[in-house]
């Protein structure tokens, strides 16, 4: 397996401890009422926004936090599913997610963000670096570790996890949903099949696949359609207003100093087309930022492609600054792969000095 190579994370250290525990105590609020199952607390319906509309759920979170007694500050899987940007329940994914990593000591945050329908671009991107503020806002009353976050998401999910990771340093989508004045960054992200450039998604499509995701989304032009998810989010035809497209795709905010990503994608999805992951990944490889993507045969779709008990072999690429050779797997990635890549960011993390500019409290 190639060596993965160290990169620069100008935003994503030096969020010291008790910068973020005096944060914690402006703002914090009492921990939600949790039912324990097998050793975990789960705090259901934290609102880390007011509601907007009223009686949404898009500011909504889930914890998923371990009981057991532990001195170290606990590492934190940030998790939102994906829908097309066309529901605002994202945080029910973390449900799937929180047992392999609550019983590795991690804390689990399912996170929820505004639909389309109820909030265009860039609103989403607000509301999940709200959702990454008010976590490392309230770092000391759930024990968490300000320096240790991730987030990983599916589809439109990925998409907002890919935005996070690539976005640390644009004020412009910081936002004003929720806490403000704290770090929104993550030192790792998993993305799978998310897209990422939206203005090439039709030309990438499968043969056949548009009739497919026309049928499914109930539209006619596939992508470029102004009834697509795409066109829904940007709140304009994808390709009437480029400008504000490119200004939605994740590749177009990629830099040198983005926290290490993890991509998955199938070479069968008839949504999301798989070469969406590939230009994430090769823009990734120029920017040289620590990066892997998985792309596996035979799967289309489905957060299935991370199940253990499928043994379909996976194309795996490592970025080292350069192209690298893609080297062929017996089986796909699984949340132990997910597991490994977090905890090698955090090992690259911990080899790293501060970046002097990085301190909680302050805004990216």
């Amino acid at each position: 397996m190639a060596v993965e190579q160290p990169t620069g994370m100008r935003r994503t250290l030096g969020l010291v401890v008790a910068a973020a525990a005096l944060l914690a105590s402006a703002v914090a609020q009492p921990p939600a009422a949790a039912a324990s199952t097998d050793g975990v607390a789960v705090h259901k319906d934290i609102a880390y926004a007011p509601a907007q509309p009223e009686g949404s759920r898009g500011h909504l979170l889930d914890l998923y936090v371990p009981t057991q007694a532990h001195r170290a500050l606990r590492p934190v899987l940030i998790v939102t599913g994906g829908s097309a940007w066309r529901r605002d329940d994202g945080k029910e994914w973390a449900a799937q997610i929180a047992p392999r990593f609550t019983a590795a000591g991690y804390v689990v945050a399912g996170v929820s963000v505004r639909s389309s329908e109820q909030a265009v671009f860039p609103a989403q991107v607000h509301d999940a670096k709200a959702a990454v503020r008010w976590l490392r806002a309230n770092a000391a009353t759930y024990r968490l570790d300000p320096n240790r976050f991730a987030m990983m998401g599916d589809s439109s999910g990925a998409w907002a996890s890919a935005m996070v990771a690539v976005t640390g340093d644009v004020p412009a989508l910081e936002g004003a949903v929720g806490v403000t004045g704290v770090s929104s960054a993550v030192q790792a992200a998993v993305d799978v099949y998310s897209p990422t450039d939206f203005l090439t998604m039709n030309a990438q499509m499968l043969p056949g696949a548009c009739q497919t995701f026309n049928a499914q989304m109930g539209v006619t032009d596939c992508h470029d359609d102004p009834g697509s998810p795409e066109s829904q989010l940007i709140g304009c035809a994808i390709q009437t207003c480029p400008a504000r497209a490119r200004a939605a795709n994740p590749i177009t905010y990629v830099s040198r100093g983005d926290p290490p990503i993890l991509i998955v994608h199938g070479q069968a999805d008839t949504l999301v087309p798989h070469g969406q992951s590939w230009l994430l990944y090769r823009a990734l490889e120029r920017a040289c930022v620590t990066a892997t993507f998985y792309s596996v045969p035979g799967v289309g779709h489905s957060t299935a492609i991370l199940r253990p008990d499928v043994t379909k072999p996976a194309a795996h690429a490592t970025s080292r600054c350069r192209p690298q050779p893609v080297k062929r797997l017996e089986r796909r990635p699984t949340l132990d792969t997910i597991g490994a890549f977090i905890e090698r960011a955090w090992h690259r993390t911990r080899c790293r000095p501060p970046s002097p500019s990085a301190a909680a409290g302050t805004e990216n």
